[in-house]
């Protein structure tokens, strides 16, 4: 496989993000700070609750990038199953580390 120079990832990338991208999720600053508000908020609850942030907290992030970027494209059938993989990868995160939590409880108890 040929390495990728610089130039050509950023041309690829300068092509997407003012041509499809930004069809499909809108103004890039507004997306970004949709998503700096819902990120924050997940953010001050994990470090309020646990003290860190976990997996489960990153899948919830995740899933709320999909959910701005939704907001733009409805229609966006790749964001919606994106979003229902983060959803279940969350929900196996935190499942595990409540059991892990469990059994620690267990012998420290």
């Amino acid at each position: 496989m040929s390495e990728m120079k610089r130039e050509q990832v950023l041309s690829k990338a300068e092509k997407l993000i003012n041509g499809q991208r930004a069809r499909d999720y809108g103004d890039a600053y507004q997306n970004h700070e949709r998503i700096a508000d819902g990120w924050n908020v997940i953010m001050r609850e994990a470090l309020s609750g646990s003290g860190e942030l976990t997996p489960a907290h990153v899948a919830l992030m995740m899933d709320w990038l999909k959910t701005c970027r939704l907001l733009t494209t409805l229609n966006h059938e790749d964001s919606w199953v994106d979003k229902a993989g983060y959803t279940a990868l969350g929900a196996e995160f935190a499942l595990r580390k409540s059991r892990t939590n469990a059994r620690k409880d267990k012998t420290d108890g």
